[in-house]
């Protein structure tokens, strides 16, 4: 099988899926150095640094670069200065996947006009039969063709938060369970448990080699906690969203995390807010306190139940995320939850092609 010295796979990869990633690597195992070119128009729904991150991650091995083409299709010339200008040495050979019988082949021209030889791996896509097309009209079906960051950034993350004892822990539990019982690519639904707690517990113990008698109610919290915590917990997030489904549900985010801060501190937490500025949610479920039995478990009084539920309340609508608030017996709050997350998986699970065009 002939070799290359420098080799170069070009295109869109919106978003990337099995196919591209076997045509890389089989590029990159015939080639001494491997170029990967992201290319993008600017009306394209997926951002091309996006796609070049997730390329480079993948395949740390090849570089990874991206270039935006709006020429038109006949606008070769300008094109392939375009191209040279983001690659760092002349090519030796154009690795594709186009079918055969392509109207318009990217790839073939590409490398006629580089002075590279073509080489067509899979066309017929018989390996992994997916493509970007099937992949931006239904991510869900094409869920196994999609690599972690690329599953992560899909992922619709579903937040529940509300005041002590209201049920949140409850709620993301029941709501995973549900979404695992469709079967399938669901089945890998995962919940985030609130870390919080688990901070709490670490605090409790540092405490208690000193004050063996010390109950969560004697735990402290500092303003400097409170970025540690919304941090640890994105974390957990984006882990969980790699390895899971289309869904992922949260208790709690950096968000709640500012809002607590406000509890127990009196104050704002920049460094919290500027945590959950770059949080990646979809939806927030806020679980209300009427109905729901107190259970003081780390020393709130009841009487800041609802309080805390109205700052959640005002907070949510002023930084316009999207809001459905559970109230009632719990197999009724299960029921909104679950009408509120299917309503958005349903406008959510397909990537558009393009942007809309702006008025």
């Amino acid at each position: 099988m002939k070799r290359y010295g420098h080799g170069l796979v070009p295109g869109r990869f919106c978003p990337p899926h099995a196919g591209h990633h076997h045509l890389v690597r089989t590029a990159a195992a015939r080639c001494e150095r491997l170029t990967v070119l992201v290319r993008a128009t600017s009306v394209e729904s997926l951002p091309l640094e996006d796609r070049v991150a997730w390329m480079r991650e993948i395949h740390p091995d090849a570089l990874v670069v991206g270039a935006v083409d709006d020429l038109p299709a006949d606008g070769w010339d300008a094109r392939v200065a375009v191209l040279r200008a983001a690659m760092p040495e002349p090519v030796d050979a154009v690795f594709t996947s186009e079918p055969y019988g392509t109207s318009e082949p990217y790839g073939e021209e590409l490398a006629r006009r580089l002075g590279a030889e073509t080489v067509s791996v899979d066309p017929g896509h018989t390996r992994f039969p997916v493509s970007g097309a099937a992949v931006r009209a239904d991510p869900a079906g094409c869920w196994d063709h999609l690599e972690p960051p690329v599953r992560a950034a899909l992922t619709r993350r579903v937040v529940v938060l509300g005041a002590e004892s209201t049920g949140t822990t409850t709620m993301a539990r029941a709501l995973a369970d549900h979404y695992r019982r469709r079967g399938g690519v669901w089945a890998r639904t995962r919940y985030v448990p609130e870390y919080a707690r688990a901070y709490r517990e670490l605090k409790l113990a540092e405490l208690r080699a000193d004050r063996p008698d010390a109950t969560s109610a004697d735990v402290t919290f500092h303003s400097s906690d409170f970025p540690v915590i919304a941090q640890r917990q994105a974390e957990l997030e984006e882990e969980a969203a790699r390895a899971g489904s289309p869904v992922l549900f949260c208790d709690t985010d950096a968000f709640a995390a500012t809002i607590w801060h406000e509890r127990y501190m009196g104050t704002t937490s920049p460094a919290t807010g500027e945590i959950a500025a770059r949080g990646r949610h979809h939806l927030w479920l806020l679980t209300d306190h009427r109905g729901v039995a107190f259970e003081d478990r780390v020393g709130d009084g009841e009487q800041l139940r609802p309080w805390m539920t109205a700052r959640f309340l005002t907070q949510l609508a002023h930084s316009g995320r999207r809001t459905a608030v559970l109230s009632g017996p719990h197999e009724e709050r299960l029921a909104a939850a679950v009408a509120a997350v299917d309503a958005l998986l349903a406008e959510d699970l397909h990537l558009a092609d393009r942007l809309p065009a702006r008025r």
